[in-house]
């Protein structure tokens, strides 16, 4: 096993770029890389494919001789290097800029050359790069080098790939890759290491604007195994993956130039690690090591303190708030309350630890984001629940036609392939009310439902569009299951693709002995596990995946693992329902595609929302619509949260968007309830003396400083004292008639207290108490009273 496989951790986009550094500069030589132009000519008629006429042979000695004749021109110590240093390893159009020769046409000269040029290659005089032999055309060579180079382990390869039942142009396109690994290191194929196989994805991707797959690359990875040349338990998938970094390589991905600092975040997130799940410990460190620290580094230089001074923090913060596009724009930041509040934490938590261990007091610093940064968290929230309710009053009337869509477009791609399997390549055909030619389809998405890698391929003859109808009616299938699934048991995303055949289970319910069947959903999100009564309708759409499953795989749903993309993790192989068939390997379907499925579906559905935009459905829109569809048909809320697998009703309380006709009848319903238990007579019309009693009732109301609140029906219960009543509710035009009052009793209360009349001194100064507030001003300018 090489170092890149042996390694703890797998490869990722990072990875690609050590990829790219170590592999694709690797020095190669031929092992007849100093032989003289005679000598190399002299191997040329070993080759077992040496052509058996005398006009043939000298035909490709003329062709060598003058590419090694031309090579010879170039600097360097051996053909390798000249190779290099001329250009000819970047393609083939040197080839026609050669030197004519006398007496032969252009076409003849060139056949030579490259006849020559195929034995220089096989004898390994040149070792080709991977960007030469995609110009390279001919397929010849590459079956030569099968012939020539360890055809018994080639032969073990095909027999593996025919036993594994990958199809014939599958097995084609894994032995050209093979050979060209061969011709590219000058190693026997059972020499070849697992380092040699990443290179060719490494150079797919390397300095290219869109990265495009080699065909076959996967399959040979997978055929390699069988002779020990890659691990036979890893994937090139799963061998390009990253997996989980450890915390100092989060923070050393920040270029974070002081050193203490970066060693107290490291520290820092080591604490906070093991309660929290990989992705969120990702974004943390994105935060603290990006967005604050770095940030701070790149317009403060030479900084090495936590404790910033007003002016640099003050700075950041004007500075976070903005957002630069990739355009140039600016933007302000949607999420810059969860940046404020994960730096304030950070600072918070540090203050708290440096109580228990003394380690931590050095770094036990004023925040610079104060509380008052943050004090439009909540309305940042509100306003965020506002929008997602808004979407689901959007979305949800428009559900079941989508859902209808969805089967639509499956019935309709399922029938017209079944009306080409009927034809043979090329008939014509009709099928609802279009003309059809069937063609033949070669593809290198394998599905078991195509015969070997020829999937069913037609062309409307009316527009002339092309459709893979294999692939369409594989992926109009899935999107139909997925949308089921989602609408009919409100699952995460994650648990949605997490489901397995033995998630399925069946419960006896004690009392009528029914058998009743139950889902099990996995610990995702909030890591708690739970079971859902399976409906009708969702067991109908489970058992029609199961039984697809079964049919494309003699009867068993397959093992694949997923891999979890937040946690960086390949789980062990389990029979997923929602798995498809990726050239010959099965994966489970990736969240990716999970929105592209959905989004094809709404196209055809054609909906628009209310700006004429195409409406966009996300996986968790339809949890948030199973939500309030489930509450507002009568099921109790804190049910409604057991089944969503929320802790707190307040979580479920939020999905829950209200339609203003559920308002209206729920309030309605309420008071005909209330009315219920009251009595009668309560709600008889009144009589005519009742109703000008009753308007009579608000002429009484009014007094001198203002107006009495009392309630109808009441009588006034403290003997007209107004100005001390806590009902009186005063007029802000009665205010200099109030300072009058006030300070005439002031002056009462002297006068008594000169002529020590106690009793007049206690009476009076509890209205001068009561009344002073009543001076005061609110907010909108109106005088109250304090007691009210």
């Amino acid at each position: 096993m090489t170092s890149t496989i042996a390694s703890a951790e797998p490869c990722g986009v990072k990875r690609h770029l050590v990829i790219h550094e170590h592999l694709l500069e690797r020095h190669r030589v031929g092992p007849v890389d100093h032989l003289s132009v005679e000598g190399v000519l002299a191997l040329l008629p070993q080759l077992p494919i040496w052509p058996t006429t005398v006009g043939d042979r000298n035909s490709r000695i003329r062709g060598a001789t003058t590419i090694l004749n031309w090579l010879l021109t170039g600097p360097g110590a051996g053909w390798q290097e000249r190779w290099v240093a001329l250009g000819a390893d970047n393609d083939l159009s040197w080839i026609d800029t050669l030197a004519p020769e006398d007496g032969r046409s252009a076409v003849t000269q060139r056949q030579e050359r490259v006849g020559g040029l195929a034995c220089l290659l096989l004898c390994r005089v040149v070792l080709p790069s991977y960007d030469f032999l995609a110009c390279y055309q001919s397929t010849r060579l590459f079956d030569w080098v099968r012939q020539i180079m360890r055809p018994d382990v080639f032969a073990v390869l095909e027999q593996a790939a025919t036993e594994r039942g990958f199809g014939s142009h599958d097995r084609s396109d894994a032995l050209r890759v093979i050979s060209k690994i061969v011709l590219h290191t000058g190693k026997n194929v059972d020499e070849l290491t697992a380092d040699d196989v990443l290179e060719v994805f490494a150079w797919s991707v390397h300095d290219r604007p869109r990265r495009k797959e080699v065909p076959g690359l996967h399959t040979a990875w997978d055929l390699l195994s069988v002779i020990g040349v890659t691990p036979a338990e890893v994937t090139l998938r799963g061998a390009l993956r990253r997996g989980q970094r450890t915390t100092a390589d989060l923070i050393d991905a920040h270029d974070i130039r002081c050193r203490p600092i970066r060693d107290v975040l490291v520290r820092y997130l080591d604490e906070r690690r093991s309660a929290l799940d990989y992705n969120s410990l990702s974004n943390l460190a994105g935060v603290l090591a990006g967005s604050f620290w770095a940030d701070i580094e790149k317009h403060h230089p030479g900084i090495d303190t936590l404790h910033l001074s007003d002016e640099v923090a003050r700075a950041w913060k004007e500075r976070v708030r903005i957002v630069t596009m990739a355009d140039g724009n600016t933007r302000h930041r949607k999420d810059i309350h969860r940046i404020l509040m994960r730096v304030r934490a950070f600072y918070l938590d540090i203050q708290q630890w440096a109580l228990e261990d003394p380690g931590w007091a050095r770094w036990a610093v004023p925040s610079p984001v104060r509380k008052s940064d943050t004090q439009g968290y909540e309305k940042a929230k509100r306003k965020r629940q506002a929008t997602m309710h808004q979407r689901v009053r959007e979305r949800l009337p428009h559900l079941p036609l989508l859902a209808d869509t969805a089967e639509r477009c499956r019935a309709e791609v399922t029938a017209l392939l079944d009306a080409a399997n009927e034809c043979e390549p090329g008939e014509v055909f009709d099928h609802a009310g279009a003309r059809y030619r069937r063609i033949p389809w070669k593809t290198a998405d394998y599905t078991p439902r195509s015969r070997g890698n020829l999937s069913v391929g037609v062309e409307n003859l009316a527009t002339g569009e092309t459709i893979n109808l294999t692939r369409r009616e594989d992926e109009s299938f899935w999107a139909w299951a997925i949308i089921e699934v989602l609408r009919q048991s409100g699952v995460r995303l994650e648990e949605l693709l997490e489901i397995t055949h033995l998630a399925l289970v069946s419960y006896k319910l004690p009392d009528s002995g029914e058998i009743v069947p139950l889902l099990q959903i996995v610990p995702s999100k909030s890591n708690e596990e739970r079971l859902l009564l399976v409906s009708p309708e969702l067991a109908s759409v489970l058992a029609t995946i199961i039984s697809r499953l079964r049919a494309d795989n003699s009867g068993t749903v397959p093992l694949v693992g997923r891999y979890d993309a937040h946690e960086r993790v390949t789980g062990p192989p389990l029979p997923h329902l929602f798995q498809r068939a990726l050239g010959p390997r099965r994966e489970v379907i990736s969240a990716g595609t999970v929105y592209k499925l959905i989004n094809t579906v709404l196209a055809a559905t054609g909906l628009r929302d209310a700006t004429g935009q195409p409406l966009v459905y996300r996986p968790h829109d339809f949890r948030r619509m199973f939500t309030t569809a489930a509450v507002t048909g009568g099921l109790p809320i804190h049910i409604a949260a057991r089944l969503l697998g929320h802790k707190s009703i307040a979580t479920t309380e939020a999905y829950m968007a209200v339609f203003q006709e559920d308002l209206i009848r729920a309030y309605r319903s309420f008071l005909d309830k209330r009315r219920a238990t009251r009595p009668p007579e309560e709600y008889r019309e009144p009589t005519e003396e009742e109703w000008q009693e009753f308007q009579q009732h608000f002429h009484a109301r009014k007094v001198a400083l203002g107006e009495c609140g009392r309630p109808y029906g009441s009588s006034c219960q403290h003997e007209h004292s107004c100005i001390r009543c806590p009902m009186l509710r005063v007029s802000p035009t009665q205010r200099p008639r109030l300072v009058e009052i006030i300070r005439n009793l002031g002056d009462r209360i002297t006068e008594a207290k000169m002529n020590n009349w106690l009793g007049e001194v206690q009476g009076k100064g509890k209205i001068t108490v009561c009344c002073a507030p009543q001076l005061g001003v609110t907010g909108r300018g109106v005088f109250v009273c304090g007691p009210c």
